[in-house]
């Protein structure tokens, strides 16, 4: 199984080169059953991180462009009157699909963006008055732009909290950046990827994480992390259970993904950071403390061992 999942990893490491930790946290994202938002300056690689994902996987993907006139009709679908039936018929929208790449999410208005929260929590969506199943399994990768650009709708925390995972991708080292320079295409490269795994396999790794073991002294040291963003003064306000539930999980499934049957400190310290981030506000009015930086202040101050 590591195998496996190291080679849908290494795939992907030909089209988007140096960034081999966030390929990880992306696939672990997916592994998870989550969903992922990618935050970047544009021309980083986040659209072929997602095309790169659907290819490996061997999933449909579709790729919705978010603007400011983009209606929740043109996500979901619509029902068009069908003169020879005399009837209206469903059109579905390019929702139903496997992967989403809903792209600049945060160039649209909030009504449309809140078009995808039922899809993403439930897997279905309601449409006129019916509630349709979208297919399995059904993966979201939205992308935004910073919010210091114009033009930008910020997401709401609710919206936020519906993300299993936030990541940055940001400028590549100055290897990759060569190579790129001297001729590779991601764009050509994308094409030559080939599922890795079947939708069955998935499916199987997925009830495997379920089985990952998790000791009582992980446990405390999970709860104390979450405590101290629910009572430190740093913090507008702390992680949700079920926040800390997506922490617990994704750290089972990175335990997975490296071939233990058991989490390790190490493994809430390392998926934290994309867990978490987008789930902490801060209180201190200190600039440029993003998601990463806040993080930071939680691992350094709370010690693995109880003393």
């Amino acid at each position: 199984m590591q195998k496996l999942i190291d080679n849908l990893v290494d795939q992907i490491g030909t089209v988007l080169l140096g960034k081999e930790q966030q390929i990880k946290l992306a696939v672990s994202c997916l592994l998870s059953g989550g969903h992922l938002l990618i935050e970047d300056l544009p021309g980083m690689g986040k659209t072929t991180l997602a095309h790169a994902l659907a290819n490996v996987f061997g999933l449909d993907y579709k790729r919705v462009q978010f603007t400011s006139d983009l209606l929740p009709a043109d996500i979901l679908g619509v029902s068009v009157f069908d003169q020879t039936r005399t009837s209206f018929e469903f059109h579905p929208g390019p929702i139903f699909t496997q992967v989403l790449l809903a792209d600049e999410i945060n160039r649209t208005t909030p009504k449309t963006q809140s078009a995808l929260l039922e899809a993403m929590e439930e897997g279905q969506v309601s449409v006129e008055g019916q509630t349709r199943k979208l297919p399995e399994p059904f993966f979201v990768i939205a992308t935004q732009n910073p919010l210091t650009q114009s033009g930008t709708f910020p997401l709401p925390e609710s919206q936020l909290d519906r993300f299993l995972m936030r990541i940055e991708l940001g400028y590549p080292d100055p290897r990759a950046e060569r190579e790129l320079y001297m001729g590779l295409n991601p764009r050509l490269a994308l094409k030559s990827l080939k599922p890795g795994i079947t939708v069955a396999q998935l499916a199987q790794i997925r009830e495997h994480i379920l089985t990952v073991k998790v000791s009582d002294g992980l446990l405390d040291y999970l709860q104390r992390l979450v405590h101290f963003t629910r009572t430190s003064k740093e913090f507008s306000f702390g992680i949700s259970p079920r926040g800390a539930l997506a922490l617990l999980h994704c750290a089972k499934t990175w335990a997975l993904m490296h071939g233990r049957k058991y989490v390790i400190p190490e493994d809430l310290q390392t998926v934290m950071p994309a867990v978490a981030g987008h789930r902490l506000s801060d209180a201190t009015d200190v600039a440029d403390q993003n998601g990463y930086a806040l993080v930071d202040r939680v691992l350094n101050s709370v010690d693995v061992i109880a003393v």
